[in-house]
């Protein structure tokens, strides 16, 4: 049976996008064949499949995030058919925005496993296929959970294939498993802070996912969970949550101890075209702040968090003010005369002489009238004249359908890139790292595979590591469920490109997503068919360009 893929077309069409981040060109014109068969030139190929990731996770979220209960579009319009299901077809914008990127990774760990046999020989060799299989499952491992079984592609392809067959979805894990096994016997241990490169606890980490996520499909397997929850150990390795919560994503601290595996960016290698090159992570996650008049940051105003989401968050819990912007500040710098006034970027980084005041407070759920009286008489020195005080209930992303101006719903800062390419005004780029694993998440993906596998006490450890990190109370054993597990997901990731696969993962989507998104009922699942659009669809066009048509589409479609 071929399982070869080409992509259809649907390669060339997307590289044009990606192809700022990779060019394989020889600048000493050296035919890239034979460049690939030196020990030099196979690391640059090895190199390439990194790159590759910012395809996958450097545009837009809306595949990570969009439709789920967590947020919710504000002002600016997301896609309709991802964030609202009802107009979700196979030809809706977004919907190819993962196939396509992450079969181009696929293809170039193809292209350099097969090099790797016939390259020069070195003592590394196995190390850098292993990294190299480690990120073709990452993309694997993203296909299968978005879109249900694709096509298995393992050969390095020259010329086009036209037609391909579908694998399932079952066939996609043991393929996933097969390269993280090789990985992890093969990957280096060095820390991951300083090499940057995949190691054995980045494979732990990524095992651990995927045996948790095949563990809720009807083809898991008996230990699947205990599995998950042992690969989770073993990538926390005995390590504390000792970074602090404020300081897990400060800005120049993205390689921090607690940093697994990343999307890495150089703030150098985008000069060459400072407006597009880097990614979009910033962007989202907020409120539009005033544009470029204001001298803010260029923000969207979609994907804003629900009352849900905020309302997670309890009186002492760090993690309130690491995650978002909860005053936003103005700076007033007089110059020849003339007085300018930037705002929200004087949080991190104040002028000399300037004079800062708040422009706005958002108040959290916890503030009793008395509190409010208190926080205004301690900080009336502060407040600028046009201060706006935020209540709480009156930021979320629905309450935009009552008050629809700038900075009314409250900015998430955790992506924040107060150091960007390009002025506010030019275009959403940051060259900040997106941090994709990361030790807090290692320790829920640890709690969540105990409580399945049958050892709740253990899994409850797992998870009170993160509550004592972010300063509150343990959670009791009768608290201990999958909503709860979902509940400290929801504080502890915002916005980390996790939460629709978590809702997927738990069968808890169309539930929780009708529940606390004000865009979503729970009737918008149900497809032509009767059947429920849990998985994206296939995409149209590469239904379109697959000259066998015997490829079925997902149910709902």
């Amino acid at each position: 049976m071929k399982k070869i893929i080409i992509m259809l077309g649907i390669i060339a069409v997307s590289v044009s996008s990606c192809s700022d981040y990779i060019e394989e060109d020889s600048r000493s014109y050296v035919p890239a064949d034979a460049t690939y068969k030196t020990a030099s030139g196979f690391q640059l190929l090895v190199n390439t499949n990194y790159a590759w990731l910012k395809g996958i996770y450097g545009g837009n979220p809306w595949l990570f995030e969009s439709g789920t209960d967590m947020y919710a579009e504000g002002r600016t319009p997301e896609p309709a058919g991802l964030s609202q299901y009802t107009l979700l077809i196979p030809s809706s914008d977004n919907v190819a925005d993962l196939y396509n990127p992450c079969y181009q990774l696929i293809q170039s760990v193809n292209k350099t496993i097969y090099y790797s046999t016939v390259t020069e020989q070195t003592s590394i060799l196995n190390t850098q296929v292993g990294e190299a299989r480690f990120l073709r499952a990452q993309a694997y491992f993203l296909l299968v959970q978005t879109y249900g079984g694709v096509p298995i592609v393992n050969e390095h392809i020259t010329t086009p294939v036209l037609s391909f067959t579908r694998n399932t979805a079952e066939e996609v894990y043991t393929q996933i498993i097969a390269d993280l096994d090789f990985a992890l016997a093969n990957v280096g241990t060095a820390a991951y802070s300083t090499a940057g490169k995949v190691n054995k606890r980045a494979v732990n980490d990524l095992l651990a996912k995927v045996y948790l996520t095949r563990g809720y499909e009807t083809f898991g397997k008996a230990d699947d969970f205990s599995k998950a929850a042992a690969y989770a150990d073993a990538a926390i390795a005995g390590q504390a949550l000792n970074v602090a919560a404020a300081d897990v994503f400060k800005p120049g601290n993205d390689l921090n101890a607690e940093t697994i595996f990343s999307v890495q960016y150089d703030k150098a290698s985008t000069s060459t075209d400072p407006t597009k090159l880097g990614n979009n992570q910033f962007y989202y996650f907020s409120s539009y702040l005033g544009g470029a008049e204001t001298g803010a940051p260029l923000r969207s105003y979609n994907l804003c968090p629900t009352d849900y989401a905020l309302g997670l968050y309890e009186k002492g819990d760090k993690r309130w003010e690491a995650t978002f912007m909860t005053e936003i500040l103005e700076e007033t710098v007089t110059v020849n005369g003339k007085a300018t006034t930037t705002l929200y970027y004087p949080y991190y980084r104040p002028t000399s002489g300037g004079v800062i005041k708040v422009r706005h407070f958002y108040e959290p759920k916890w503030f009793t009238p008395a509190d409010k009286t208190t926080w205004m008489t301690a900080n009336a020195s502060r407040l600028a004249a046009t201060f706006v005080y935020h209540p709480w209930g009156e930021y979320s992303a629905a309450h935009t359908l009552i008050k629809n101006l700038d900075c009314y719903t409250i900015p998430v800062k955790k992506f924040d890139d107060p150091d960007p390419t390009t002025p506010t005004s030019t275009g959403p780029v940051s060259t900040r790292d997106i941090i994709v694993s990361r030790l807090g998440e290692t320790y829920l993906i640890a709690a969540e595979a105990y409580l399945k596998a049958g050892v709740p006490a253990t899994g409850l450890d797992r998870l009170n590591e993160v509550r004592r990190r972010a300063g509150v109370a343990n959670a009791t054993a009768g608290e201990f469920t999958i909503d709860y597990v979902l509940d400290e997901r929801g504080r502890e990731l915002l916005g980390e490109y996790k939460r629709w696969f978590d809702l997927k993962r738990t069968g808890t989507l169309v539930a929780r997503a009708s529940a606390h998104n004000y865009k979503i009922k729970a009737a918008n699942f149900t497809g032509i068919d009767g059947k429920l659009k849990i998985l994206r669809p296939i995409p149209q066009s590469v239904l379109d360009l697959n000259q066998n048509k015997d490829f079925p589409q997902n149910p709902g479609y």
